[in-house]
């Protein structure tokens, strides 16, 4: 049987993006051809990514499991694809799935590298289906409880993610912080409490930090209650950051923990496994409110052109592809 044609996008040079085609073999067995439906943008990694900013010494760390190429380029990267089956056992033809694989329009992979989407959860919103892992990985992290005052720093989809879970906790008080007073909209669609950094009510227990900005997590610690913990999500690449451990820091005993979803959180890593994570991520998608955190949506075939505006711009949320 011939090869089948495929199109996937690749950062050649940091700025510059391009899709190249590929032929793909014939699925062996136990593997699977996938027809993309969609793929969604995660801002910020591929943002680094594309803009030639992955530090050296995070080569390895930060390789995505499909990715083909080396940093800083050419290299192929991405983790958000939403397709169906259109080859392999007959028991998943034209089952719909989610693959961490970068931006193409078909591919190859192993069966266990998919994870078949809930019927209750529609293939364009399942490209938060990373994000969402990434949340509740950060959940697992920080561990919040009922009744907890939870500051969440950064109103980006895994902020805006972590936000939704926690205010779902019974009793807990949650506030999403950002910069821009735009995003209280966005917190509206998803029945949380927004808060510019300057009107946020301080002492609370669990503070996230998703903003990107070393400024958010500076904020964030001065918002900690005594013996509260602020659990860093923002990857900064080769950017320094100044953290102000002087102050209150010691006289309020405050915890700062990191937390990125690569390994799962040690309070789980013995009865969870990265697939059980991501099948529960993609089920708590079902909510149609999430649907405000997908910003827009371009043809595939747009990327190379799309892909530096993207880049350039901090804060965004999913941009999302269609095949």
């Amino acid at each position: 049987m011939p090869a089948t044609p495929a199109q996937a996008f690749w950062t050649l040079a940091p700025g510059h993006g391009a899709i190249r085609e590929e032929a793909l073999p014939a699925p062996a067995a136990g593997e699977l051809q996938i027809r993309t439906r969609y793929s969604g943008i995660s801002r910020g990694s591929e943002a680094l990514v594309f803009n030639g900013r992955v530090p050296s010494s995070e080569y390895q760390r930060m390789r995505a499991p499909f990715q083909a190429g080396d940093f800083p380029g050419p290299v192929k990267y991405g983790y958000a694809s939403v397709g169906e089956v259109e080859r392999g056992p007959d028991e998943w033809l034209g089952r719909r799935v989610f693959c961490l694989h970068p931006h193409q329009d078909r591919y190859v992979v192993p069966a266990e590298a998919v994870v078949a989407l809930p019927e209750s959860l529609p293939a364009g919103r399942a490209v938060l289906g990373a994000n969402m892992e990434t949340a509740v990985n950060g959940l697992w992290d920080a561990a919040p409880g009922p009744g907890d005052r939870i500051a969440v720093i950064g109103a980006g989809v895994v902020g805006a993610l972590i936000a939704f879970l926690c205010a779902r906790i019974p009793g807990t008080r949650v506030e999403l912080i950002d910069i821009d007073p735009a995003r209280a909209e966005l917190a509206r669609a998803l029945d949380v409490p927004f808060r510019t950094p300057g009107e946020a009510t301080g002492e609370a227990d669990r503070i996230f930090h998703v903003s990107g900005n070393p400024a958010g997590l500076r904020r964030g610690l001065e918002l900690a209650g005594f013996e509260a913990t602020v659990i860093e999500m923002s990857w900064y690449g080769e950017q320094a950051v100044e953290v102000p451990l002087g102050e209150a820091f010691h006289a309020r005993r405050l915890t700062l923990r990191s937390s990125q979803v690569g390994s799962v959180a040690a309070s789980h890593r013995a009865r969870w496994s990265h697939h059980r994570r991501l099948s529960l991520a993609l089920e708590l998608l079902a909510d149609p409110r999430l649907d405000a955190l997908i910003e827009a949506e371009s043809a595939f075939s747009d990327l190379p052109d799309l892909m530096p505006r993207l880049a350039a711009t901090r804060g965004a949320l999913c941009h999302r592809l269609r095949y």
